[in-house]
């Protein structure tokens, strides 16, 4: 498995592309850069994957579904997230295109496959209603559930302190310490790091 990131959007979030004997899921596309595009035209996208509805993270889904053909993915409950991207955008004064319909709708315990690397899809509520995470063994690609030394906001539409809070205890700090986080801003980090040393969780 290989991970490349791309920083992207004036939000700096994490987009992942993950890649397995020539395939790959793209996690959270918030822009269709140029980079980001010529990296992806080297393999076979299987799927483009919202780990939930919020612009930066979903920017870039038509410039990315159109130049791979991949199938959308998201949670059912983002739905209405994934549907106003260019409100939010103005919310902020960043401009976001209309995003495609999604193909696929995410259910906690559902696999994605790429390559030989099955990832399982575990809904983690909180940060918005329909926020999922990706777990496959050694990694968790978390949106904007957890970072290092912090978690995801909760005063936007859908969010929840202690349902997140209860989303990163029993979804996430239940992997092994080593597990690598993944998050949609700011560095990697692991679950054993958080569990000792985030103050939101400790």
């Amino acid at each position: 498995m290989k991970i490349r990131t791309f920083q992207l959007t004036p939000f700096m979030m994490n987009c992942y592309v993950v890649s397995d004997g020539g395939e790959a899921i793209v996690i959270d596309p918030g822009d269709a850069s140029p980079g980001l595009l010529a990296y992806l035209s080297t393999l076979k996208v299987v799927m483009v994957v919202n780990t939930h509805g919020h612009c930066d993270h979903c920017g870039g889904n038509p410039g990315v579904v159109a130049a791979t053909g991949a199938p959308l993915a998201i949670h059912r409950e983002d739905l209405p997230l994934l549907q106003s991207l260019e409100q939010q955008g103005r919310m902020f004064g960043v401009p976001f295109p209309t995003s495609p319909e999604p193909n696929i709708y995410l259910e906690a315990g559902m696999i994605i496959q790429v390559g030989e690397t099955k990832f399982e899809v575990r809904h983690a509520p909180g940060h918005s209603l329909g926020h999922i995470v990706l777990v496959a063994p050694g990694v968790a690609f978390v949106g904007d559930v957890l970072f290092e030394g912090s978690i995801g906001r909760t005063d936007l539409p859908g969010g929840d302190y202690g349902q997140l809070i209860q989303s990163i205890k029993t979804q996430l700090l239940t992997l092994p310490d080593e597990t690598v986080v993944y998050s949609g801003h700011g560095p990697a980090t692991s679950i054993g790091v958080e569990r000792a040393t985030n103050p939101f969780l400790v």
